[in-house]
């Protein structure tokens, strides 16, 4: 497996669940830190240009493990269910400028709460509205050699598509081969039964993992099992990317020198 941590530019929203913020230097302690690579929470492909990007990673011999979307939602208030024509047209524009970004730099792009809610409309229309947003997005995707990693959020932040059989539900509705899951761990703390079982039972489309524990701490400072996760992951043999979105805290270095060591530790004895 692969570990990487969540960061963002300096103008990210307050809340946006990010350790480490300012690209270059998240770059750079990241690497310190022992992190294989970083993903990127943007609200606009253009927060990073792709030259000063490209020498930031080789000179840290560090990779982009994915573009996340969540700012898209949180501050620009764009997202695939929106009915209005402009909203979409502005998000569809949105998602192409991410796709041509990761082509470049980790072939990955996150649909999480961009999604967009229910929010008490008819389930038909909401399904209409998420799809053809989806579909279009996977074909400009897939000429750019991009997949997209759907996410299940829990029922505090959304209402659209909250645990793992939801989303595997989904995607095969979507029926694109490159689409697929994105699971969270602390969202499977609220929406999952069993999340070693969750994971065993929808493996087929477990494409990137995000780790927290169940405080949205650094992972081994709350009371998730990881035991059971790691063992699923590993039953279903899933050796890709998993990256830390969490909380700074107490501040960002603990929290990201916390994960690390951790997650390394339980890296060796699950696979080794």
């Amino acid at each position: 497996m692969q570990l990487a941590v969540a960061i963002a530019g300096e103008e990210a929203i307050p809340n946006a669940f990010v350790v480490f913020r300012g690209v270059r230097e998240s770059i750079i302690k990241a690497h310190a830190l022992g992190y294989d690579g970083v993903e990127l929470a943007l609200k606009r492909a253009d927060e990073v240009r792709t030259s000063d990007l490209k020498r930031w990673l080789r000179e840290n011999s560090m990779e982009v493990s994915a573009i996340s979307t969540g700012q898209v939602f949180a501050a620009r208030g764009l997202y695939f269910t929106d009915e209005d024509k402009e909203n979409r047209k502005e998000l569809f524009g949105t998602f192409t400028e991410f796709i041509d970004l990761a082509s470049e730099f980790g072939q990955l792009v996150n649909i999480g709460r961009t999604r967009g809610p229910i929010a008490g409309r008819k389930i038909r229309l909401v399904h209409e509205l998420f799809l053809d947003m989806a579909y279009r997005v996977a074909d400009y995707a897939e000429t750019k050699g991009v997949e997209l990693i759907l996410e299940p959020v829990n029922r505090y932040e959304i209402d659209f598509i909250n645990n793992l059989d939801e989303c595997s539900a989904m995607l095969d509705l979507i029926d694109r081969k490159n689409f697929s899951m994105m699971p969270d761990v602390f969202h499977m703390n609220i929406e999952d039964a069993r999340i070693g079982e969750a994971f065993v039972r929808n493996g087929k489309y477990v494409r990137y993992v995000h780790f927290a524990d169940t405080n949205r701490h650094a992972p081994g400072d709350g009371h998730m099992d990881w035991d059971e996760i790691f063992g699923a992951l590993s039953d279903i043999g899933y050796d890709g990317w998993t990256t830390a979105e969490i909380l700074p805290h107490p501040d960002p270095d603990t929290a990201a020198k916390r994960t690390v060591s951790f997650l390394r530790r339980q890296y060796g004895h699950h696979y080794a």
